[in-house]
């Protein structure tokens, strides 16, 4: 369930638009507010972000709006490194809607957890543990009460690398710990509806979709095509553009930007 065998970006896409969509907005978003620094992004930022005064006196979007915002490169490529290692088999397993609602709902849950537990507390919040957090709860509703719907191995995957992250919540500072415990109540919540027909994940369902598709048609003269980019790149494309983004970060922490 956790491990990545997808061939390409695109075959990657093409399995998981929900997940993709969501590393890509969290990209977009970090590079115009934080490296970029646009004034757009800046209004997005403060229209958007976290703070539980501003909830009080009616803007009641930022319990959502938070969940697409990040700090830093560090913050963003973490959450979304987390999201592309345990969303994709959950997107499979729900559909888009389903998982749509596990992730956005999970994440209010998170925000409004965060307002309800220090309503007077005026400090500002963003980033999207509270939604990953709630997609550990979707997990762990499957160990202890869909045991068909996961192995062995993965569940225990699923307790160990829970336990680390609810150990980190309260011992790293600077931790919105109310949106990582409200957010896992949330999509533990939400499981008993959001599991009901569902079957187990199986990269063999991705790849048979992906044959079927009258879209993606054999083309007999494709190995006679040049090739813009080498296959060496292209395999590796992706982790060259999360390289590219993590060093344009520091670079513009260090003042060479």
């Amino acid at each position: 369930m956790f491990i990545r065998t997808e061939r390409s970006i695109k075959e990657f896409i093409h399995f998981y638009p929900i997940v993709s969509t969501l590393v890509i907005i969290h990209i977009v978003l970090w590079l115009i507010i934080d490296l970029l620094q646009l004034p757009i992004g800046i209004q997005i930022e403060q229209w958007g972000i976290g703070n539980n005064y501003f909830i009080a006196e009616g803007e009641y979007w930022r319990l959502f709006t938070p969940i697409f915002l990040h700090g830093d490169v560090m913050h963003m490529l973490f959450n979304s490194f987390s999201l592309v290692l345990f969303g994709p088999a959950l997107e499979q397993m729900l559909g888009k809607g389903k998982f749509l609602v596990a992730y956005i709902g999970s994440g209010f849950a998170g925000n409004l957890g965060t307002y309800l537990m220090n309503p007077d507390a005026f400090f500002f919040h963003l980033g999207a543990s509270g939604a990953i957090f709630g997609l550990f709860g979707i997990y762990l509703f499957m160990v202890f009460f869909r045991k068909t719907l996961i192995d062995q191995a993965n569940a225990q995957i699923v307790l160990t690398i829970f336990i680390i992250g609810l150990i980190m919540t309260f011992l790293r500072p600077g931790i919105n710990q109310e949106a990582h415990i409200f957010g896992l109540i949330g999509g533990f919540a939400l499981a008993p509806l959001l599991l009901s027909n569902v079957h187990p994940f199986s990269p063999w369902r991705n790849r048979q979709r992906y044959s079927d598709d009258d879209t993606i048609q054999f083309d007999p003269n494709r190995w006679n095509k040049k090739r813009l980019i080498p296959r060496s790149i292209r395999k590796n494309l992706l982790w060259i553009i999360i390289a590219a983004f993590v060093l344009l970060g520091l670079l513009s922490r260090i003042g060479f930007l």
